[in-house]
């Protein structure tokens, strides 16, 4: 195996150790692939211990592809890699420990407690920036593949930190948004852009569909898959855009946002997190913007909310071809002056070769 990373080698013994001998009192979650327990370092450091599943080619996979891609990305809104073990055929990653969980299990989990509206927005621009770093800083550029709120990680403030770079692909090219096809179709279901999920073709803007579906689950509390009555699931990004589009004209949030904030938001923020949800999930993978636009419109130096598409059917459906009116130019003048989880309580259903979208993913 070629591994190549910075962060310190680890023994097993000094992770046994650490862990308490992986003990299920020090379990923090369980995937396909692997395990995290909590752990403790003789220096006192906390860290979360990844360890493979034995006999997993996948898992070996996402192992080399976690240290190629962590070990050389440094970012505030990026979890790091603080080491890793090889022994015999175990296969093991430590993390800085991340000690407020994921995303997913305060929206979607038993925690007791309802995410204010700051708190929702505060946490969109941490994981958009770390996104951005990733597509528009990083060179080679890396797509991250499996942006889901299970891979958002809350730190004691409750700062946003991607996690799980397992999927992780690297595009030296410098147009990051240049098509490249993949032979493995991997991720997790409600998460995947269309464009991806049915031919394998990736780019920065299929992370930034994933990262539009997280808005929606910030906006509504929803999952991203639910139960439309007892016979039928919906996926949340169909439900929502109508909703959106009623939300960005002014009519109402009523029907779309969480009812557990209980109408205590700030109407403007709501707008223009629902308008960069709704360029974020376009059909057209080109018309979605790029991570440094959504951190400004999220942070209201710009807006998106005067974008518009009209879907014409005339054109070829399988292009998803869109035709833009007046309101493109004022996007264009806006965007141009910008420059599973491993923690899960209640970890994402996640997908693997193939669309066999079945179990989850550590």
């Amino acid at each position: 195996m070629n591994v190549t990373i910075s962060s310190g080698t680890f023994t097993y013994e000094e992770l046994l150790e650490a862990t308490g001998g992986f003990s299920e009192a020090n379990l923090l979650g369980e995937g396909g692939f692997g395990y995290v327990h909590k752990g403790v370092l003789r220096n006192g450091r906390e860290v979360a211990v990844k360890q493979l599943k034995i006999g997993s080619n996948q898992g070996e996979r996402e192992f080399q592809a976690e240290v190629d891609t962590i070990s050389r990305v440094h970012h505030k809104h990026l979890v790091s890699l603080v080491g890793y073990c090889i022994n015999g055929d175990k296969r093991l990653l430590i993390y800085e420990f991340v000690p407020k969980d994921t995303l997913e299990f305060h929206l979607h989990g038993n925690s007791g407690s309802v995410l204010e509206w700051g708190m929702r927005l505060r946490i969109a621009v941490g994981a958009a920036k770390g996104l951005a770093y990733l597509h528009e800083d990083c060179s080679p550029t890396i797509i991250h593949r499996d942006i889901k709120a299970a891979n958002i990680l809350l730190d004691s403030k409750y700062e946003a930190k991607v996690s799980d770079f397992g999927l992780a692909k690297f595009f030296s090219d410098t147009n990051s948004s240049v098509t490249h096809i993949s032979t493995r179709v991997v991720g997790t279901f409600g998460y995947m852009a269309p464009e991806y999920a049915s031919s394998g073709k990736v780019t920065d803007k299929s992370d930034v569909y994933s990262f539009g579906v997280v808005l929606l689950e910030l906006i509504t509390g929803r999952t991203p898959i639910f139960a439309k009555d007892p016979t039928r699931n919906q996926s949340l990004v169909d439900w929502a855009r109508p909703l959106l589009a009623k939300a960005i004209s002014g009519e109402s949030f009523d029907l779309l946002v969480d009812p557990r904030l209980d109408k205590n938001y700030d109407t403007t923020q709501m707008a223009d997190m629902a308008a960069c949800a709704a360029s974020c999930i376009r059909q057209s993978a080109w018309l979605r913007p790029r991570m440094s636009q959504v951190i400004r419109a999220l942070e209201g130096e710009v807006t998106l909310r005067n974008v518009e598409e009209t879907y014409s059917s005339s054109e070829n459906p399988n292009e998803n071809s869109l035709r833009y009116g007046t309101s493109k130019r004022r996007f264009n003048t806006d965007s141009s002056n910008g420059s599973t989880s491993e923690y899960g309580i209640n970890p994402s259903q996640s997908s693997s070769e193939q669309h066999q979208f079945t179990g989850s993913k550590v």
